[in-house]
């Protein structure tokens, strides 16, 4: 082992690949996938790989994809724009209420979530979403429409009654102490229905696109759009509206748990002006090692020198407000999270509802079967996930939960 930073692993066909793993365990089958993705002839330079990467639909997630002149859909997937967005408050700890409860229930009453009972829908905004959300959407109308005109089955996608909701799964919201005591919102989601109907579309005219050649791709999901072909444009646009999307969708949810946290916190507070809002699933255009090329982060975080991030731990575990110190070699980028251990199936039959209890004992949140696949045990160690990208980051601030809903 030599002494850089990351572990290099060089392929006889294929660009190289960088992973920035030491001391993080990494699963065959996620080596499989990338080097497949790192065979692929248009990935530029080299693969950067993050600590948090584990095994993912078509390509590895964790991983940092530079391309000339062709994108890939799969590898930005159908969770566009997903990310995270973080204000710290004036509050601190003392000022929140002793029932804890009462502020989740205030938050989980005031944005849709995926576990919230008795809708059809239970992650959309039931009858019409509020004025609010009305006016964010009006700006986010003409680009859809835009769409719409060239694919018009997007019509019929969640796309306004899921702005300012959470959605399921992974996604949560948090009110975490930092190592001063003060008081943060944090939220995780993305680009919701419309943003997985526009991924899904797009990677099946991938496929369609290369009926001819898809058998000679070490993976269908490896499909791509090269530059000047006939959709490539299009998906351009549909993800760049999409990113905004899930980045609007994040500004009306922080807005919301802002004044829910107002309505049961007896004291007046204010917010830090500066907010973190930062994708981790996207693509764009960037500069890197004297070339214009597309970056895809499927599970990464832009970390440019000075650039403030977020990676969160597992439920009931640390995260940190980060800031980028400008790796080149990882194109500017860190991870975006611990990153799973293991499958969501295999957390379920491993753990019990005693064990999600013990494992979140210090945090206010649900503690039942149905969040047993987010158990803390199922995703990495944070601790070593962060000792793994020391030159990518540097640690601005280390939260703990206190509360947490989930999606």
């Amino acid at each position: 082992m030599s002494d850089r930073d990351y572990q290099l692993m060089e392929l006889a066909h294929g660009k190289p690949v960088k992973m920035w793993t030491n001391g993080v365990a990494v699963e065959e089958d996620a080596r499989r996938q990338l080097r497949n993705t790192a065979s692929m002839p248009f990935v530029f330079h080299h693969l950067a790989v993050m600590p948090d990467v584990h095994l993912g639909k078509g390509s590895t997630i964790g991983s940092v994809i530079p391309t000339c002149g062709a994108i890939i859909p799969a590898a930005v997937g159908v969770d566009i724009g997903c990310g995270m967005m973080a204000v710290r408050t004036t509050l601190k700890a003392g000022d929140l209420p002793d029932s804890l409860s009462r502020l989740r229930g205030a938050i989980e009453r005031a944005v849709p979530h995926g576990r919230a009972p008795g809708r059809r829908d239970p992650g959309a905004w039931g009858g019409r979403a509020p004025h609010h959300v009305d006016e964010v959407w009006k700006t986010l109308l003409p680009g859809f429409q835009k769409l719409l005109q060239k694919y018009p089955r997007l019509e019929r996608t969640n796309n306004h009654v899921h702005l300012g909701t959470l959605g399921t799964g992974n996604h949560f919201i948090e009110v975490c102490l930092d190592e001063a005591g003060s008081v943060w919102f944090m939220l995780h989601s993305g680009s919701r229905g419309v943003g997985n109907a526009i991924g899904t579309l797009f990677i099946e005219l991938a496929q369609q696109d290369m009926r001819q050649h898809i058998a000679n791709l070490p993976d269908r999901d490896l499909a791509y759009f090269e530059e000047g072909s006939r959709h490539f444009n299009d998906y351009v646009d549909a993800v760049g509206w999409a990113q905004e999307y899930a980045r609007r969708n994040r500004e009306v949810m922080m807005e919301a748990i802002i004044a829910a946290a107002r309505d049961v916190i007896a004291r007046p507070f204010g917010i830090d002006e500066h907010a973190v809002n930062c994708h981790h699933n996207y693509v764009q255009k960037e500069h890197h090692f004297g070339q214009d090329v597309y970056v895809t982060r499927k599970g990464a975080v832009s970390a440019q020198k000075g650039q403030l991030g977020i990676i969160p731990g597992s439920m009931g575990a640390k995260s940190f407000i980060v800031r980028g110190l400008g790796n080149p070699e990882s194109f500017c980028s860190c991870s975006h999270g611990a990153g799973r251990a293991m499958s969501r199936t295999e957390a379920r039959r491993r753990f019990t509802v005693a064990d999600q209890e013990r494992a979140t004992a210090h945090v206010e949140c649900r503690k039942d079967a149905a969040v047993i696949d987010e158990i803390p045990m199922a995703y990495k160690d944070i601790d070593a996930v962060m000792a793994a990208q020391r030159s990518l980051v540097e640690v601005v601030h280390t939260l703990r939960q206190v509360v947490c809903v989930k999606g």
